[in-house]
């Protein structure tokens, strides 16, 4: 694990030195309270990266006040929960494992389980854990983190729940330290917010509107993280493409990932997601001029039909977003694309989820991301007539993914026999000897190796294609 650093991003002198001293305020009670051992907190994240780029700075504060990390709840007197509000099936999961602490809290009545995210904005959940859930000390939302230790000093000294759900107030989390996960990978936040309203998404409600960070800011934090010996830096935003709107610099995100990739080093730049109505052709020709840049565009499509798109509020066709992809792969041949899908949006008929079907079999895209419909409270969507039953939306699911696999095996196929530059990245699930790197088009390829690669860029010529499960052997 990388050691806590501090973001040499300015903030607020004054916000700065009262969380300082929140910070100091809590670890004496913690040396206190701990006089023989470090305090334990188990951090678990769920969804997006931006929520584990979030989770990565809350643990740069917990170290800083002392906390050390266990991947054992049952052992941990500080339980934090990162959450998701984007489908049903995360929220579902949060609530069913906060139920499982109630019988750990009984044996560790010190333990503080702490809440935060973007579920915690939800007014209905965070109700929720008020009235179902009282073993809950700390809720929080998604505009609190800089107040972090603040609430973690609440939480430690006052009897009564704590609970922080102001609203957006337009501020920037800058200049939080940040103990990474990863001592060769780094999630770089550019961004936070989105100002789209999709209408079957809740992030805005939760996350606010869009707020970009200064260049400069930016660009301390990658040259950080480039000293750090890091060989991979992501981007990150709700849409990475909007960076920059308004700000007083004039940097927009094209600019912004030059300089990035101008800066010295050993290293490659991921960015995600980027929106197909701010896609540019700009962007595009950035990207194929910047050596250092990953040959990848994850461009979320949702639907193949413009009449469904015209209702999710995406803002482009599906003549434009094949004609971005065309252009695409015009300036970058080797490019690979991956993509997002909602399958049975509202009032989608079997006709327009075969408009979605035809436009994945014409991009075949190198992997997707694939949805049935979850209706979020708060959205348009969740108001729309929706006759179509689960059970034929799950049909229409299979199908998609059945073509997806005959595109991916085609693709795994052509890889045979030729040899990619990889970033090692672990071992393998079963151990076996086997190592896992992810190629600049972000394929996996498992090959023979010892975990003393991981880290590492590797050549690798691919000797088997099975499916979509490729298997290398290193040159």
């Amino acid at each position: 694990m990388a050691e806590p650093k501090k973001a040499t991003s300015p903030v607020s002198l004054l916000q700065a030195e009262r969380q300082a001293e929140y910070t100091e305020l809590a670890r004496t009670v913690l040396s206190l309270r701990f006089p023989e051992n470090a305090p334990k907190a188990f951090v678990h994240t769920y969804g997006c990266q931006g929520n584990v780029a979030d989770s990565e700075r809350m643990k740069g504060m917990l170290a800083q006040m002392g906390y050390v990390f266990t991947n054992r709840r049952e052992e941990a007197d500080l339980v934090l929960f990162n959450t998701c509000a984007v489908r049903e099936h995360a929220e579902a999961r949060v609530f069913g494992n906060v139920g499982a602490l109630k019988p750990i809290k009984a044996e560790r009545r010190h333990m503080i389980i702490a809440l935060c995210g973007c579920m915690m904005q939800q007014p209905h959940v965070s109700e929720r854990i008020r009235k179902s859930y009282p073993y809950v000390n700390l809720v929080f939302g998604t505009f609190a983190i800089q107040r972090f230790p603040e609430l973690i000093y609440a939480a430690l000294t006052r009897s009564k729940r704590v609970f922080d759900l102001s609203e957006d107030n337009g501020a920037l989390p800058e200049g939080l330290p940040v103990y990474r996960d990863s001592a060769f990978k780094a999630w770089l936040p550019i961004m936070y917010g989105c100002n789209n309203f999709c209408t079957y998404c809740v992030v805005p409600y939760v996350r606010g509107r869009e707020r970009s960070r200064s260049a400069d800011a930016v660009l301390a934090e990658a040259e950080e993280i480039i000293a750090g010996g890091a060989k991979e830096i992501t981007l990150l935003g709700q849409n990475v493409n909007s960076y920059g709107k308004g700000s007083a610099d004039g940097v927009d995100f094209p600019e912004l990932l030059r300089r990035i990739n101008d800066l010295p080093g050993d290293f490659k730049i991921r960015f995600m997601t980027s929106h197909p109505k701010d896609c540019s052709k700009k962007l595009l020709d950035t990207m194929a001029g910047c050596e250092k840049a990953a040959r990848h565009l994850h461009l979320p499509v949702q639907s193949g039909s413009n009449r469904v798109l015209r209702a999710m509020n995406r803002g482009y066709t599906r003549e434009s977003y094949l004609e971005l992809i065309d252009y695409a792969r015009q300036v970058m041949p080797d490019l690979s694309v991956t993509s997002d899908i909602i399958v049975g949006f509202p009032g989608e008929t079997y006709e327009e989820f075969l408009e979605t079907l035809s436009l994945v079999q014409t991009v075949k895209y190198t992997s997707l991301f694939t949805f049935i419909f979850s209706p979020r409270r708060g959205t348009k969507a969740e108001h729309m007539e929706d006759p179509v039953p689960y059970a034929e939306k799950s049909r229409w699911f299979s199908s998609l993914l059945k073509a997806q696999e005959e595109i991916a095996a085609a693709r795994s196929a052509s890889m045979l026999g030729k040899t990619y530059e990889v970033l090692v990245e672990s071992e393998t699930k079963e151990a076996n000897g086997m190592v896992t790197g992810r190629t600049d088009g972000n394929i996996n390829i498992d090959f023979p190796g010892e975990p003393g690669l991981i880290g590492s860029r590797v050549l690798v010529r691919v000797t088997e294609a099975k499916n979509w499960i490729l298997t290398g052997a290193r040159v």
